[in-house]
């Protein structure tokens, strides 16, 4: 190894032995890390003898099994100990759109069901978001909760308990649209004023609920100290999609800052990732493709800690997340916390619907869940493809009319632009022969005198190069526009057209076990059809293109550019690969019908009419004519200092 080799590990060490020592733990971080160590043996030590002793009672059938297990509820779960037992099973709330089942152990919505979707090939039952799963392994069969919430509470004799694991009995109501759930405390085996509710209220024909926390004489039983109310909340995002590729890559978490206009933030869709925010956080959303369960705070989050891990790619789940937040909570008051949830369909004006008559500082923002795309993307999607699609399908007309209608329009707008740009292609056609003298009499070794004489021939025809790439620019936004919308649209989902039975993802026409690289392990029909329209639209518009030996690779390449569409869309929207066809078969009827209307020989008498007038240059042909000057009088003096050298 060489000096420098010697050094950098020397650097390294450094680094880790100076790290290691400035973190090291303080004596008052050891003792408490063994006073806490101490507490956890003991507990564990505490639990193995309970379990011991509740063996050998059942072995011995000499004392009540009741007395013992009391007492070992009341030694781990001291004012609520009573709430250990209970009936297992859910509550349930519902309208007209969603129907949820609230636990009876832990309290918190276990199981969802939109009535109005349905899970990919799931004929029978209305789409769970989540919902139990038993799990069966030998002879046991396991509760597997796929969403769980729970609250650590801090107990006036320094006990940590979870709600998860304690039992909510509910209370009789007379409104049918409100569920309380009430966690009792008691006092040794005696039932005390001293509880928590937590009040569930759904109002009808609505996604949004709220979930109202209500403290009652909690001082009797919490830690004086206690001024929040921690939350933990662990979501399993099933698979609901056919196309998982993309449902991974729509699932996020993410989450919007308190006191801002949509300023929103999301952890990785394609990795693992875990971030903190010290910052006051107005509401977060476990995301899918097409749903999202929402939570939002009446005044705000406090800090939180978010974590989002990509599930196996032969698991049922998508992803599973993680969130912890902090509640402001005064246990001397009884004061409530106000939370909300959003529990379905990622629709834009569904969720745009929330702020109708809000000011902006109580607006929530919701429909940012919503992936449009880029700023100006984003902004296109919302003044003109959103209202342009609602108010087709508002006309009752099938999803294929309503896209075909939305193609038409957007060939309308764009016309203007794509006329511009194949008159300057026509124009570029009919000097087609005088390119190609030029490129005969000039060699690619003299590439600026070709490029001078080139120059020329368009400033005295009156032609400018960009005038048919502008044009084209235009439209870049457009495409992006619809290439965000489309395959986020859930209007699309469930929706067939011919031989595609759900146009928000591949419509597969032939499959096969072993994946092929990049392509995947089907071929889709669609995407097949829009990339051999792509390739007959560059076949016609190659034929303007000048014969020169330098624009062969740029042929190929432009050949090879439908070829790559053709594995890139594969996964994609069979709606979107539709929607493209449908744009390249306009475009390529309008180059034809602009062919047609523009005479190539009036065009050409034209130019020359032009050519023999004293052309007036533009800025930009000046200021390239100058950069050729320079780089013709760079190039002579480089030649002159090679031949000095020389000599």
């Amino acid at each position: 190894m060489d000096k420098n080799t010697w050094i950098g590990f020397g650097l390294i060490a450094v680094v880790i032995i100076g790290f290691s020592f400035f973190n090291r733990p303080s004596e008052e971080e050891l003792a408490e890390r063994q006073r806490q160590d101490s507490i956890q043996q003991a507990l564990v030590l505490q639990q193995a003898e309970a379990q011991s002793s509740q063996q050998e009672q059942n072995l011995t059938n000499d004392a009540p099994v009741q007395n013992i297990s009391e007492e070992v509820q009341s030694n781990n779960y001291g004012p609520f100990s009573m709430a250990t037992t209970g009936e297992d099973g859910m509550v349930y709330l519902e309208n007209e759109l969603i129907k949820i089942g609230v636990s009876r152990k832990g309290g918190f919505i276990a199981k969802a069901e939109l009535k109005e979707y349905k899970a990919y090939h799931d004929s029978v039952n209305a789409l769970c978001l989540f919902q139990p799963i038993y799990e069966v392994d030998g002879q046991d069969t396991t509760l597997f909760l796929e969403n769980e919430l729970n609250f650590p509470l801090n107990t006036i004799d320094n006990r940590v308990i979870n709600t998860r694991d304690l039992y909510f009995v509910p209370q009789p109501q007379t409104d049918k649209s409100k569920l309380v759930m009430r966690l009792q405390a008691c006092n040794d085996s005696t039932l005390i004023d001293s509880y928590i509710d937590f009040v569930y209220t759904l109002p009808e024909n609505d996604y949004m609920f709220s979930m109202s926390i209500l403290p009652h004489n909690l001082n009797q039983v919490l830690s004086q100290s206690t001024s929040w109310f921690e939350m933990d909340w662990i979501q399993r995002i099933p698979q609901q999609e056919k196309g998982r590729k993309f449902e991974e890559k729509y699932s996020q978490l993410q989450y919007m800052y308190a006191g801002t206009e949509g300023e929103t933030e999301n952890l990785s869709e394609l990795e693992a990732e875990s971030r903190q925010e010290s910052v006051d956080i107005k509401w977060i959303a476990h995301k899918d493709q097409f749903f999202s369960t929402v939570m939002i705070a009446g005044e705000a989050f406090k800090s939180a800690t978010f974590e989002s891990t990509p599930a196996g790619a032969h698991t049922r789940y998508i992803k599973e997340y993680k969130t912890k937040v902090t509640l402001p909570f005064n246990v001397n008051e009884n004061k409530p916390i106000d939370l909300s949830y959003y529990l379905g369909p990622n629709h834009y004006n569904t969720l745009a619907a929330y702020d109708d008559g809000k000011e902006d500082e109580d607006k929530l923002y919701l429909n940012e869940i919503v992936p449009l795309g880029w700023k100006i993307v984003s902004w296109i999607n919302k003044i003109l493809v959103i209202p342009m699609f609602d108010l087709f399908t508002s006309w009752g007309l099938h999803i294929g009319i309503v896209i075909l209608l939305m193609t038409l329009v957007i060939k309308l707008i764009l016309l203007p632009f794509v006329y511009a740009s194949n008159k300057s292609s026509a124009k570029m056609r009919v000097l087609k022969p005088q390119l190609d003298e030029i490129n005969a009499k000039y060699p690619p070794e003299r590439m600026q005198e070709r490029q001078q004489a080139t120059m020329q021939l368009y400033q005295k025809a009156g032609v400018s190069p960009l005038s048919g790439c502008l044009p084209m620019l235009f439209q870049f936004p457009v495409l992006m526009a619809m290439f965000w919308f489309l395959p986020t649209a859930i209007e699309l989902r469930g929706q067939s057209l011919l031989w595609a039975d759900d146009l928000s993802t591949y419509d597969a026409i032939i499959t096969w076990e072993t994946p092929i690289p990049i392509f995947g392990t089907h071929l889709s029909l669609f995407c097949l059809i829009m990339t051999v329209v792509n390739i007959i639209y560059t076949h016609i518009t190659m034929q303007t293109q000048s014969a020169g030996q330098e624009m062969k690779f740029m042929k190929w390449l432009m050949y090879l550019m439908p070829l790559m569409f053709l594995f890139f869309f594969n996964d994609y929207a069979a709606g979107l690969s539709y929607y493209y066809f449908l744009s390249l078969l306009f475009t390529i009827l309008q180059t034809m019908i602009f062919r047609w209307a523009i005479d190539d020989k009036k065009l050409l008498a034209q130019m020359e009419a032009n050519a023999k007038k004293t052309p007036k240059k533009s800025r930009f042909a000046e200021k390239l004519e100058a950069m050729q000057r320079e780089q013709q009088r760079l190039a002579r003096e480089r030649a002159k200092e090679q031949q000095k050298k020389m000599r």
